[in-house]
């Protein structure tokens, strides 16, 4: 399964590739530019987080994982490796779904290894300013995000989806990251978003959107939450709880993932007795841990 674009930031040309992977793996970045270095994707190899999720070891960077990753864990795939020719994954449309695409092109199985979840026992809350993040024990993964941007097509948009229920592909794969036009010059000063185009991404003016339409009236929010859930994905295994946002970003949900696996109390590792009796004909649910 492979596709090929330019880094979102960098613009520097990728070709990917996704392999699959044996049980107990994770899902691993190979630079096969580099000797075929590997990065796991995982919370202590985080990086620079701004503007994207970036993962670093030994210097070794791998830039822009957040829409990769959610998609990985939108279809329930705990076990993957992705090989990369550069230092940043490709943008493609700026979403999730063209990932989603080549995964079930080629299709996905299941492995004998039972899943093994992280379970959320207590509380977890974490502000800074106006931002605010939250995880909080529940029976299924579900995530809930509130954005606030004075921009008359966006204001204050919330969104709210349970993620055991299959909904990951239409609901949420395809939204679309979004800037702002005014700000575009700037955020090229600083080595941003040299990719970036109306092709694989929302343009915001001042007043509208330079490349209509919107694939939901709330894409920006939507989008936000497959940020999250990518992020999220660097637990190292799916999660088992109710995670809060408010005006968050990368720094806040990597936080997020640092401050819970630091806290032991916080949560258990969990196989679910039940989950054949839960399974259901989407993929994000299959019954046991999942490979391409």
């Amino acid at each position: 399964m492979e596709c090929s674009g330019v880094g979102l930031h960098s613009g520097a040309p990728v070709n990917l590739r996704i392999l699959p992977a044996a049980a107990g793996s994770g899902i691993i970045f190979r630079r096969v530019d580099l000797e075929g270095f590997e990065v796991e994707a995982i919370s202590r190899n985080v990086a620079r987080v701004s503007y994207a999720t970036s993962l670093m070891k030994r210097g070794v960077l791998i830039s822009t994982t957040e829409h990769l990753l959610s998609a990985l864990i939108g279809t329930g795939i705990d076990n993957a490796i992705i090989e990369l020719d550069n230092l940043e994954l490709p943008i493609l449309d700026g979403s999730a779904r063209p990932f989603l695409d080549l995964i079930h092109k080629v299709g996905i199985r299941k492995q004998r290894r039972g899943r093994v979840y992280l379970r959320i026992l207590r509380e977890l809350e974490l502000r800074e300013g106006n931002k605010f993040i939250a995880v909080y024990p529940a029976e299924n993964y579900s995530v809930s995000y509130t954005v606030n941007f004075p921009h008359p097509l966006i204001g204050k948009e919330s969104f709210s989806v349970d993620l055991s229920d299959g909904n990951y592909l239409s609901e949420i794969a395809p939204a679309r990251t979004f800037g702002f036009l005014h700000e575009a010059e700037a955020m090229r000063q600083q080595g941003l978003i040299r990719g970036a185009s109306a092709e694989n991404a929302i343009v915001l003016t001042q007043d509208g959107i330079l490349n209509p339409p919107l694939r939901f009236a709330d894409e920006f929010v939507r989008h936000k939450v497959l940020d999250l859930i990518g992020d999220l994905a660097l637990l190292g295994k799916q999660i088992l709880g109710n995670v809060v946002a408010d005006r968050a970003g990368h720094a806040m949900h990597t936080a997020l993932v640092s401050r819970l696996l630091r806290d032991r109390t916080l949560w258990e590792e969990t196989a679910l007795e039940e989950e054949d009796s839960r399974s259901s004909p989407h993929l994000l649910h299959a019954a046991a841990a999942q490979t391409l």
